[in-house]
């Protein structure tokens, strides 16, 4: 297979490998296979969430592709549900038990949510430090903060977050954040790299494409991983699957991923929700 995943070293001495498999809105019935595939292709990173209802099934995936639990990087997110410490507690147990496995390689506070909880996302940080204390969790991280989260987390708390997930995207780049975390040590995850599609069709990136002969989606994940971002795009289709692998054996020209950061559209551009007002508990 073409090209070798890179690793990014993480704030606390971990690393994290820059490419990963996202399970969002994968329905249970369709993950273990899907994950099962990425591993066969060459990924070694999963990336999956309380919210997503598949854990169990991530597990199996990669349980059935034979490999030894230390050579998966597995990422999961704190359920929107379960702030209060003795939620989060027991939330993240049942993470472990889904995914049959005695620790997580990364584990987040989804979202922020500053309108739930009076605001108090910072005792929920603690409850995530508690986990990397005790080994269960090697490296704790967050989701969809943005930088006034990100500072108030630096005032209040001693231990920074490994990472930010965030929605980013060609046509969403998410700069500031990605600035903060650039400047203190917080690495940039992309979450709908591609935007879920919406960019493939753009006429700037079909040119690209076509210049250097790769797909759409190619260009735009050479795109992140030039910027520094770890990215998880998702996929139950093999093909796809594969093809999103080889992103390691071309790399974009600086006019290539100029007119790429060109067609950033700021706040319009966001496709998913702000995370200042996203307030959404699952029932």
């Amino acid at each position: 297979m073409a090209g070798t995943i890179p690793d990014i070293r993480l704030n606390d001495g971990n690393t994290i490998p820059q490419l990963g498999f996202g399970v969002f809105q994968i329905a249970p019935a369709d993950t273990a296979q899907a994950v099962r595939t990425a591993l066969d292709v060459g990924y070694r990173h999963i990336d999956t969430a309380e919210m997503y209802g598949n854990e169990a099934e991530v597990g199996q995936g990669v349980r059935t592709a034979g490999l030894d639990r230390e050579d998966v990087f597995i990422t999961s997110k704190l359920n929107n549900g379960f702030h209060r410490p003795d939620e989060a507690r027991a939330a993240f147990q049942a993470t472990l038990d889904a995914l049959r496995t005695d620790y997580l390689d990364l584990f987040l506070i989804h979202w922020p949510l500053p309108t739930r909880y009076d605001g108090d996302f910072v005792t929920t940080w603690k409850v995530l430090e508690e986990f990397k204390n005790d080994g269960r969790a090697r490296s704790i991280g967050v989701s969809n903060f943005q930088v006034p989260h990100l500072e108030r987390l630096a005032a209040e708390t001693d231990v920074p977050p490994t990472v930010n997930q965030v929605e980013a995207h060609p046509y969403f780049a998410n700069d500031e954040v990605r600035a903060y975390g650039a400047k203190n040590g917080i690495i940039t995850q992309a979450w709908s790299p591609i935007a879920q599609g919406a960019v493939l069709g753009d006429p700037i990136i079909s040119d690209l494409a076509e210049q250097v002969g790769r797909t759409p989606a190619q260009v735009v994940l050479r795109w992140h991983l030039q910027r520094g971002d770890v990215i998880f795009p998702k996929s139950t289709t093999p093909k796809r699957i594969e093809e999103n692998f080889q992103i390691f054996d071309f790399e974009l020209d600086d006019v290539a991923t100029e007119q790429i950061t060109l067609l950033d559209r700021g706040e319009a551009g966001r496709q998913g929700p702000n995370p200042d007002t996203f307030d959404y508990i699952p029932a």
